[in-house]
């Protein structure tokens, strides 16, 4: 694993899916707590695949931003 990337993340439990992910089996984004290193975040679409990994306060800032409707 280098700093940003986790390349097999199927390994990892506890993965919780967006809440604005819908149930179509469409784009969804899933996101693990807890983990060691920073915030996990992968597409479902392929759980063995990599996910970015993300420092805990850039993505809360990112996180709040999306809810307060800053972003574009």
């Amino acid at each position: 694993m280098n700093d940003h990337t986790i390349p097999d993340a199927s390994s990892l439990t506890g993965w919780r899916k967006s809440s604005y992910s819908g149930n179509e089996g469409g784009s969804c984004v899933e996101v693990l707590a807890n983990h060691p290193s920073g915030i996990p975040v992968r597409d479902s679409k392929t759980p063995q695949g990599p996910a970015l990994l993300f420092a805990a306060g850039p993505w809360s800032s990112f996180i709040t931003s999306l809810r307060d409707g800053d972003l574009p």
